[in-house]
């Protein structure tokens, strides 16, 4: 008897050939489509709150604008990236043709477990590197901080909690999730698909300094890696979400300090020495991580249908929509449904007119999906 066929093992960066109605030119389309929705979203975003600042009765700029201040305007900020995480993932069902969870990781989630255990290594390890940064000398050219309060520092710390999770979500989403994936429909080297991916992440934060391009270039690469070595983006949103709660944690903390627009791009050699070593201490203790709890990092990809019953070739004639030679369609059949007289199926076997199950999902039959996590880690 011939043994089927094995499914494809797909790591993370192939995922977007997960679909059994993959084509080409979907991840392109889907890319436009993301590119479209996102900027119509933000559209909509900014015209709600210029609606509530004229309302609320918030001074304006000299362009008419709302002055929200540093903590709703920061708000506001965080939230005009975060509304990128709907609009992809509808884009991933809609036009990739696939399960929206697929971009999280290889079982179809976000698994919660694992990106507890990432969260609680990245903030020792981000917490030292971000207070070896207040030993270094100052230059002598910026003012002498002010502290905000304990009322104003509540206030912003509250709102960074919630937000600054979505949007360094919605920054993986894009970056390590969908451009990732997008490259990987085509190239199967998991560096080629990395490496875009880190030089567009660097590029969107803009040119401030070599040192700060470099920082956030090898920022890029490592959560790359972590997504692709992982089979998810657990790990890369943990290190982003730290970081930025990190860093405007200490913002937050002196007079005016949310209003600064200075990125990590404009960062100096040393602040970037020490940025580095972070993300690289981070990066060697989740793949300790790994050592110890191994994690499903692929997906099995669909098979091509099989034959009608199970059958060899030319054991069974395929018709179409089921009518027998010399019979049309009659009345209430439907694409798939046999007519009448047609040969009926062995007991037991799949029908030719229904597609195969989703992985990771159940089959019509009810039995269970291959795709959850067996690791023990989420």
């Amino acid at each position: 008897m011939t043994q089927p066929p094995l499914a494809e093992q797909l790591p993370y960066h192939r995922l977007a050939r997960l679909s059994p109605r993959h084509q080409w030119w979907r991840p392109l389309a889907g890319t436009l489509v993301v590119a479209v929705g996102y900027v119509l979203a933000v559209l909509v975003l900014m015209l709600c709150a210029l609606v509530a600042g004229l309302a609320l009765g918030y001074p304006e700029d000299a362009d008419g604008w709302p002055e929200f201040g540093p903590v709703s305007g920061t708000a506001l900020d965080l939230l005009s990236i975060a509304v990128g995480i709907p609009v992809l993932l509808l884009t991933v069902r809609w036009i990739g043709r696939r399960p929206a969870g697929t971009v999280s990781s290889v079982t179809g989630r976000l698994r919660r477990r694992w990106l507890g255990v990432c969260v609680l290594t990245a903030v020792p390890v981000l917490a030292l590197s971000m207070g070896g940064m207040f030993l270094l000398p100052s230059d002598g050219g910026e003012a002498e901080s002010q502290w905000v309060g304990w009322p104003a520092f509540a206030r912003a710390l509250v709102m960074l909690l919630v937000l600054v999770p979505l949007q360094a979500a919605a920054e993986e989403y894009v970056f390590r999730g969908w451009l990732t994936q997008t490259a990987g429909a085509f190239l199967r080297s998991p560096w080629a698909a990395l490496v875009p991916q880190a030089v567009l992440f660097a590029a969107a934060h803009g040119w401030g300094t070599a040192w700060g391009f470099a920082d956030l270039l090898v920022f890029g690469m490592c959560a790359g890696w972590l997504t692709w070595r992982t089979g998810g983006l657990e790990a890369s949103i943990a290190l982003h979400t730290v970081n930025n709660l990190l860093a405007f944690g200490v913002s937050a903390a002196v007079v005016d300090g949310l209003a600064s627009d200075e990125t990590a791009a404009d960062a100096g050699w040393q602040t970037v020495v020490l940025d580095v070593a972070g993300i690289v201490l981070y990066t060697a203790a989740v793949t300790w991580w790994l050592r110890r709890r191994p994690l499903q990092h692929t997906a099995p990809a669909p098979l091509p249908p099989a034959h009608p019953y199970g059958a060899a070739p030319g054991q069974w004639p395929v018709y179409p929509y089921g009518a027998m030679p010399g019979q049309g369609v009659m009345p209430g059949q439907w694409p798939g449904h046999p007519a009448t007289g047609a040969p009926v199926p062995p007991s037991g076997t799949a029908h030719p007119g229904v597609a195969a199950p989703w992985p990771g999902t159940d089959s019509p039959a009810g039995s269970a999906g291959t795709g959850e996590d067996t690791s023990g880690t989420g």
